[in-house]
């Protein structure tokens, strides 16, 4: 048979490719196979959203095991080993937690724990790995280059992790230990990136010096993080862009470069975005509150996409093989290396044994320690155990016990600061003020004109801050009279309490049944009030006597159930 006839028999294939999904017998493609399963996933995590916040397991977890569950073990049974695409997509996610991270981390917090923060996320790492790797030299009788790349790999602790228990049950902590757990976790994946390419390299083969590869990796990493950060600042304030949503992708773009240049030139770019971040973040920006808001929810999806990818990606059958080293590794780091370097560490500051207790047991393994294993895995140095599973069991292990007990400890050890706030250490606080502030004019025939400031009795927490009258502002006393035409703006604490109330908008069409009726007709339940009216272009405070026409779009709110109850 000739080759043209070749060409005209149909290659064989098996029935059901595996990795592909298929629909009325078509096959998926990869990109709407991907785009599915991220809607899916982020679906089932927003709508699980208010039940994760009342369970005492971290919310993470949540997303490693529907991860698992849609897995090749899971329900859906979906054959899933691509560690590249999973090492790049982790790796941006990574770098978008690390940014914030930084751009989150308010150094006037942080100032008084700064020199400790800075140890524990340098010598504290090197001292981590260091520990692991004698331990599991003496007891599994590795080869020290192994052991050390066990060690690096597993030596840092998790921004994402720690944020998120500190943010969710809202642990302030004595001693601005909160404060210093964020600023370590948040700058010491770093370092493990450096002594898990160092571990990489001897395993190679490859004639490596360290005090050369630490010095290129920090210096280059270093100077170019505050260099594009000191370019973001002066760039936003040369009003070049013309809106918002430009400062917030340029933004993006500069978190981008901070990390993908030092890399180019063999720095360590997790350092560079970091420095970056923290630059940028304690800097004056105009409108910081929108770049806080699109970079939290750009972490958050960051999150969820890395821990349901690295469940997606693990065999659980493979794991029984691992789970014990998993967990003496885990037990060992947990209860003897961490406190041990945190001692070493913390004492000379003289920190007190709780203190100490409770920043060893916050000591969570996380996304990052999966992340660098499968750079591991990447380079195809052999490894006497399953990297990959083994450092998923012990993060695993970790974010279960640590995580979940973490709350339950800082009680047990009297570090909760009631006086304090956990968000006030986040430079997301830093502006947002909780004041907001309220247009009012003093029309003719107004209850308010002819009567001083003080005649009007506001309660204490609301507040004239200025007078406008005929073109001029008038700093406003408790012996000011009021004028028709005065433009009054008051000052009071804006609403923030989300979980009690719900808003929502009601749109009237032309027959809809509150169409025509007075506000005063329309039935409300005691725990539901219509607040505004939007007509047109305008907004009415409605009164008993507000007749609601067709066009209108009803503001309405709403008690909670589980409030209303109460």
């Amino acid at each position: 048979m000739d080759v043209q006839n070749k060409a005209l028999i149909p290659a064989a294939r098996p029935a059901v490719l595996p990795g592909v999904f298929y629909a009325n017998g078509k096959e998926v493609s990869p990109l709407n196979q991907a785009l599915l399963l991220m809607g899916l996933v982020i679906f089932i995590c927003i709508l699980l959203g208010r039940f994760m916040e009342k369970i005492p397991l971290p919310s993470l977890l949540i997303f490693i095991g529907l991860g698992m569950l849609f897995g090749e073990n899971g329900v859906l049974k979906i054959p899933f080993d691509d560690y590249l695409g999973v090492n790049t997509v982790c790796s941006v996610c990574l770098l978008c937690i690390m940014f914030y991270g930084g751009f989150g981390t308010n150094l006037r917090a942080a100032r008084p724990v700064l020199p400790q923060s800075i140890l524990l996320s340098t010598l504290g790492v090197a001292g981590t790995a260091g520990g692991v790797a004698v331990l599991v030299h003496l007891i599994f009788r590795l080869s020290w280059q192994e052991c050390l790349l066990i060690g690096g790999v597993i030596s840092s602790t998790d921004a994402a992790s720690v944020f998120n228990i500190l943010r969710s049950r809202k642990l302030a902590l004595k001693y601005h230990t909160d404060s210093l757990l964020e600023m370590e976790s948040g700058s010491n994946d770093p370092m493990s990136f450096m002594l898990t390419t160092l571990a990489i390299a001897l395993l190679a083969g490859q004639s490596v010096s360290v005090p050369g590869l630490l010095a290129r990796q920090l210096l280059i990493g270093g100077f170019l993080g505050i260099a594009m950060g000191w370019i973001g600042v002066k760039l936003l304030h040369c009003q070049l862009l013309p809106s918002q949503e430009s400062h917030t992708i340029f933004l993006l773009a500069i978190m981008l470069l901070s990390y993908a240049l030092p890399t180019q030139l063999s720095g360590n770019g997790y350092l560079s975005v970091y420095l970056c971040g923290i630059y940028i973040g304690n800097s004056h920006l105009p409108q910081k509150k929108f770049l806080v808001h699109f970079f939290d929810v750009l972490t958050q999806v960051s999150q969820v996409l890395i821990f349901f990818l690295l469940g997606l990606l693990v065999t659980p059958v493979q794991l029984p093989s691992v789970i014990l080293p998993a967990l003496l590794i885990m037990v060992l780091l947990t209860l003897v290396v961490r406190p041990l370097v945190c001692t070493a560490i913390l004492a000379p500051f003289r920190a007190g044994l709780s203190q100490i207790a409770l920043t060893s047991w916050a000591g969570l393994r996380g996304a990052a320690s999966i992340v660098f294993a499968i750079s591991a895995v990447l380079s195809g140095i052999p490894t006497t155990f399953n990297l990959y599973n083994l450092v998923f069991c012990i993060v695993l292990l970790s974010i279960s016990i640590q995580g979940t007990m973490l709350p339950l400890l800082a009680r047990k050890l009297g570090m909760l600061d009631p006086t304090a706030d956990v968000g006030r250490t986040f430079n997301d606080y830093q502006e947002d003020s909780d004041i907001h502030f309220i247009r009012l004019r003093v029309a003719p025939g107004h209850s308010w004109q002819g009567q001083t400031l003080s005649q009007l009795r506001l309660p204490g927490d609301l507040l004239v801050a200025v007078i406008l009258r005929q073109g001029q502002l008038l700093t406003p006393t408790g012996a000011t009279v009021l004028e028709a035409g005065d433009v009054l703006v008051l000052a009071a604490r804006s609403f923030q309490d989300q979980k009690q109330l719900v808003f929502q908008e009601v749109p009237v069409e032309k027959h809809h049944k509150f169409a025509g009726l007075p506000l005063s007709r329309i039935p409300q339940a005691h725990t539901q009030r219509i607040i505004l009216i939007k007509r047109g272009i305008g907004t009415l405070i409605p009164t008993g006597s507000t007749v609601v026409q067709p066009g209108d779009i009803l503001v309405t709110t709403q008690l909670q159930a589980e409030n209303a109850e109460s």
